[in-house]
């Protein structure tokens, strides 16, 4: 498959998850009143869908380990497609929280499977470059997601938001049928019986350096997480705009996004991986100053309150694939797996945040800016403990 087809594919893969929040939350308030739930009732659709996802995420990659990325991609694209009519034809709050937990049981499998695909393929500044390149397409689905979201909620309704990732499901598994190589091969492939899958989970989830490496990257997405969750609150209710306004928040924190995966693909081979994520901590310290000062001197509005969340998302994605490769790369045998401990983890960090930390937060931009702060700080305290105590070996390793 040709290099820049494979990028598209599996920054369309990975960009499912995205799309399963970003484009209903237009029309969450439009949800609670159809189905006559609650606010609180209806964000935890939101968690419905993120903890099955980290869950799920932990078995996506030893199936592909053992049954190959092509079949277990293309199975779990069919089932998010399924979930996503159950969601359309949902009478009630409680069957939207059951099709959405099926659409997080399926969704992260293009997420996982794809890291492992990179793996697959390249090595050294190669992978990183691959990476990138798929980082810097994927970003474009939250800038796109919201908007469209918000455009087919107001022409046709919610329930044709979930039509939409139903089709989204569907296309993406036909495509992953026809185009995409098995980069796995059957000699390479590794079984599941329950004794050895312990024995690796284990072996994974009790390394320090990849938890270490993981966290980093999981808390530093989240500091960004943390207004995706609460855009409907923070673009409404705090900065006054439309229902159809979400762009001006997606829009410009996506293409800095963007921007910084192309820095880390020019990176690549010029600087360490672990050197490159110190140019993407320096540049997520300085954000998190500038939104906590404009979030205590400022009236919130546009850009001020946008600005700062920018040069995070630019910082981020720069040290964001390095963090990855640089945790998968402890477990060259089997990628698939660690890959699904990484996204577990990760996955976990944002569905607590999802139910806890983003709604104890809503009440203003700067308890949002000091959330974002936090999560930020925990971070980078485990990238600093990993750079001092494993970077040497890590910089070793080919």
């Amino acid at each position: 498959m040709p290099y820049i087809q494979l990028a598209l594919l599996l920054a369309a893969l990975a960009t499912v998850g995205p799309f399963s929040i970003d484009t209903y939350l237009p029309a969450l308030h439009a949800i609670g009143s159809d189905l006559g739930a609650s606010q609180l009732q209806v964000q935890q659709t939101l968690t419905a869908y993120m903890l099955p996802m980290a869950a799920m995420v932990l078995w996506h990659g030893a199936l592909s380990d053992a049954w190959g990325r092509k079949r277990v991609i293309v199975v779990s694209m069919l089932l998010f497609a399924l979930a996503s009519l159950v969601c359309v034809f949902a009478g009630s709050i409680e069957t939207l929280l059951a099709g959405r937990a099926l659409q997080g049981i399926s969704a992260g499998a293009g997420m996982v499977v794809g890291r492992a695909v990179v793996r697959d393929l390249h090595e050294g500044p190669a992978a990183q470059r691959l990476m990138s390149h798929v980082s810097m397409t994927f970003a474009l689905g939250p800038a796109i997601a919201p908007m469209l979201g918000g455009w087919i909620f107001m022409a046709f309704g919610w329930r044709a938001v979930f039509v939409f990732l139903a089709l989204l499901g569907l296309g993406l598994a036909m495509v992953t049928a026809r185009k995409l190589h098995e980069t796995l091969p059957p000699a390479a492939r590794q079984p599941l019986h329950p004794v050895l899958l312990a024995r690796r989970y284990g072996r994974v989830l009790s390394t320090p350096g990849f938890l270490l490496l993981t966290l980093a990257g999981g808390f530093g997405f989240n500091a960004y997480f943390i207004y995706v969750l609460s855009a409907p609150v923070f673009l409404i209710q705090h900065l006054g705009l439309a229902e159809t306004g979400f762009g001006w928040f997606f829009i410009p924190t996506v293409l800095a996004m963007m921007a910084g995966s192309a820095v880390s693909a020019r990176l690549a081979g010029r600087l360490s991986p672990a050197r490159t994520v110190g140019v993407s901590v320096a540049t997520m310290l300085a954000a998190a100053a500038c939104n906590l000062a404009v979030s205590t001197l400022l009236s919130p509005g546009l850009p001020q309150s946008v600005l700062p969340i920018m040069l995070h998302t630019f910082g981020m994605a720069i040290g964001l694939p390095c963090l990855t490769l640089l945790a998968l790369d402890y477990f060259p045998e089997h990628r698939g797996l660690a890959s699904s401990c990484q996204s577990f983890l990760q996955m976990l960090v944002s569905s607590l945040c999802a139910g806890l930390a983003a709604p104890a937060l809503w009440g203003s931009v700067r308890q949002l800016a000091l959330g974002s702060a936090g999560s930020l700080l925990v971070s980078l305290t485990c990238f600093g403990v990993w750079w001092w105590r494993f970077h040497p070996r890590a910089e070793a390793r080919p």
